[in-house]
């Protein structure tokens, strides 16, 4: 690595990753570079030159954190993950009825969709680079541990809608079934949301109510 670029590791401080602190502030740095261009290339397309042409550093400072691109995405999969887990943690336990606290953990990860986006690209490729192999026989282990971990993430809205539907506060059929439509919906910005300009934050609000409320009537909440 160039002088230059262990200069530059010391000097970043930490700071915040979609709502995840990281201590090494020059790796969250490197994350949020990663995560925009895996989003904006894919993982196929994208090399450890592209990020560093981003962050205008060499490769010597990813390097220094990250082994390979597979490590890397890894890395902002994790992230983007452990920013999920950390925005609905406050909402796991609150008083009131399992289906109001569905729609504020709703609102909240649906939020989580759009300002952590290219974080939220990066765990949905990963998902899909899993389901069709296309990852090496060591990357498999470390997706597979990945996978399980956003998998218990679902287990927790999966559990609160099944409270819900006892209470009689939803109406469906198979919880599993269910879950995977919801997060289809819930997770939707992914795919067609895009910033525009002057967008404040009571626009991103009022998007998130629209995409929860639709979430919501397929799930037959009463109204």
């Amino acid at each position: 690595m160039a002088a230059g670029s262990h200069l530059a590791v010391r000097e970043e401080e930490a700071r915040t990753v979609g709502g995840v602190t990281v201590a090494d502030g020059s790796r969250a740095a490197i994350l949020d570079a990663a995560a925009a261009c895996f989003m904006a290339k894919g993982y196929a397309a994208s090399s450890i030159d592209d990020v560093a042409r981003s962050l205008g550093s060499t490769k010597g400072r990813i390097y220094h954190h990250y082994p390979s691109k597979g490590d890397l995405f890894a890395d902002v999969f994790r992230t983007g993950m452990e920013a999920n887990y950390a925005a609905i943690e406050p909402l796991r336990d609150i008083a009131g009825s399992a289906v109001a606290r569905w729609r504020r953990m709703a609102m909240v990860h649906t939020r989580q969709m759009i300002v952590t986006r290219p974080y939220q690209r990066v765990v949905w490729e990963g998902v899909e680079l899993y389901l069709r192999g296309a990852t090496t026989p060591e990357q498999r282990e470390e997706f597979a541990r990945l996978m399980k971990y956003r998998n218990d993430y679902g287990a927790i809205f999966r559990q609160v809608i099944i409270a819900a539907r006892e209470a009689g506060d939803m109406r469906f059929d198979d919880p599993r079934v269910t879950e995977q439509l919801m997060f289809v919906s819930l997770n939707s910005p992914l795919f067609w949301y895009t910033p525009r300009p002057g967008e404040s934050e009571r626009d991103i609000e009022m998007i998130v109510a629209q995409v929860v409320d639709f979430t919501a009537r397929g799930l037959g909440v009463r109204t």
